[in-house]
């Protein structure tokens, strides 16, 4: 999760500083003497919106660095075990530039991979993690990372969270015109909106649509999660990914059962309702693990 929250959020923010961008120097010039140039804005909204995207993922690495005080190791230093056995699984994958490898304080059992390209890419991995799994099942998640910078994930994630990004700007911006419109209709010495109102409102309805399409990007970014258990499986053997997961699933069974009421777990009967799937980053344990098997 936390390498999916790391990206969106580093795109939300590269979004808005490209909104105030294009709002203080005019360049979204999109309206003329018959309304909406709808071409044009498009246009607008396509290279910008991939641009911001793809700002995102190359500015991915450092961010890491930055929000998660991750600690960068070597294959000579106290996690060097760690960093040799990533860069074993690297050469296995096909990665000519092998990986940064990071390890930051955190209980959770977790790891993940960023970075812009496969050969420009890191590795995180929790103090948690290396508490909790034994030796395999800390292969079978290392490999999974490993995967996810082989198939050029963070890529792709760019490119479709690009193509959101373009609608979702778009649509913003139709949307504040209209009631732009409607403003001046009811007030016919009015100005409408002013270029105050009109600013947040674009920046409100880019965070609005922004949500609406998050079950894309979230639909594709399970999708990838089981082609990484499948490539971990290809490269460490796959009772290795499924004894990571039964791991993970007993962390996390164990940890719900703490913070509910005796009461409240007798009486539940599923942790996550149906529509709360579309906004998972990750698909459940249980479907990753029936999927290896």
């Amino acid at each position: 999760m936390k390498r999916v929250f790391l990206f969106l959020l580093t795109n939300i923010l590269v979004i808005s500083a490209v909104t105030i961008i294009l709002q203080l120097f005019g360049i979204d010039n999109y309206l003329n003497a018959q309304g909406i140039d709808y071409k044009s804005l498009l246009i607008i909204c396509v290279v910008w919106g991939m641009a911001g995207s793809f700002i995102s993922l190359l500015m991915s690495k450092w961010m890491a660095k930055r929000m998660m005080g991750l600690e960068i190791v070597t294959a000579t230093g106290p996690y060097g075990g760690i960093v040799r056995k990533i860069h074993e699984i690297s050469k296995r994958a096909g990665i000519e530039t092998m990986p940064e490898v990071a390890i930051y304080n955190s209980p959770d059992v977790n790891a993940f991979a960023t970075g812009p390209s496969k050969n420009n890419s890191l590795i995180a991995v929790s103090t948690g993690l290396l508490q909790r799994m034994n030796d395999e099942e800390t292969e079978g998640v290392l490999a999974h990372e490993v995967s996810h910078i082989a198939n050029g994930d963070m890529v792709t994630m760019a490119l479709i969270q690009g193509v959101v990004n373009a609608f979702v700007m778009f649509l913003a911006r139709v949307a504040v015109f209209a009631i732009d419109q409607a403003t001046r209709r009811d007030n016919d010495n009015g100005r409408g909106l002013g270029f105050f109102a009109h600013f947040a409102l674009v920046q409100l309805f880019q965070m609005i649509f922004g949500l609406l399409a998050a079950p894309v990007v979230m639909g594709f970014s399970r999708w990838r999660e089981f082609r990484a258990d499948a490539g971990s499986a290809k490269l460490v053997g796959k009772q290795k990914m499924i004894a990571a997961l039964e791991n993970l699933k007993k962390n996390y069974d164990l940890q719900e059962q703490i913070k509910e009421e005796p009461a409240m777990a007798a009486m539940k009967i599923s942790s996550k309702k149906a529509w709360m799937e579309w906004f998972a980053s990750h698909p459940s344990l249980d479907k990753r693990i029936a999927a290896l098997r």
